[in-house]
């Protein structure tokens, strides 16, 4: 089969439609499928919900998603850096399902697993445990959460060989591994792409059984979100 597509664009054809569920790795603007969320944008399906730790900012990430109005519900930890998303959410344009952030990651890698749900005592007794079943076991109380799994999965690696198999680099390690087990179709850019078997089978993360379809990079634009430096002396 081949997994090996020249563009984003026809690496995505045939796979979206309105109303799918999609599984966006990264983690502020780190490891974020910055060219697949760009075709997605131009494809211009919408009513979508979004599985992502956080919404981007404005203008990049996900951020262009909410623009363009094609998301309608995201579920995610955090989203304190995006004044569009804050604008939507207030005017009742846009759903949102908060996680906590271990919560979240746990509910996709339970979906990648097979795991219909598990309990955990995160957010006992807040808002987030609101309407979803608790039990106690030996004396603690814990809630159920559910496990999550999407249409597509859209993740951004370092390096990937032509059978899919997947390195992340550093921080870009964060939601993608699990995002890419937890869809019933994933798609990988890479920015590096070799052939297969040039990878070192101890230092491949996702295994490419997960990865139905992968696109190589021309270039890679990485933005810093919040930049810190320290004062000279």
């Amino acid at each position: 089969m081949r997994k090996v597509f020249n563009s984003t664009t026809e690496a995505l054809a045939g796979v979206l439609r309105d109303g799918m569920t999609i599984l966006s790795g990264g983690f502020g603007l780190c490891g974020v499928p910055m060219a697949l969320i760009e075709a997605i944008r131009e494809s211009g399906v919408g009513n979508l919900t979004v599985v992502s730790n956080n919404a981007g900012i404005d203008g990049e990430g996900l951020g262009i998603l909410l623009e363009s109005r094609q998301i309608k519900k995201m579920i995610s930890s955090y989203v304190g850096e995006n004044a569009t998303f804050a604008r939507q959410y207030l005017a009742s344009e846009l759903e949102i399902e908060f996680n906590p952030q271990g919560t979240l990651a746990e509910r996709i890698r339970a979906g990648g697993a097979g795991i219909p749900a598990f309990y955990t005592a995160t957010g006992y007794g807040t808002a987030v445990a609101e309407g979803k079943e608790t039990r106690a076991f030996e004396g603690k109380y814990f809630v159920m959460e559910r496990g999550i799994v999407g249409d597509l999965a859209i993740v951004h690696a370092w390096k990937g060989d032509t059978e899919g198999n997947l390195v992340y680099r550093k921080t870009a390690r964060n939601f993608n591994p699990v995002m890419a087990s937890a869809a019933r179709m994933t798609v990988a850019e890479v920015e590096h792409l070799v052939d297969a078997g040039s990878i070192d089978g101890d230092h491949i993360i996702t295994p490419g059984i997960f990865v139905k379809r992968i696109v190589a990079l021309d270039q890679v634009r990485k933005r810093i979100e919040q930049r810190t430096v320290r004062k000279r002396a």
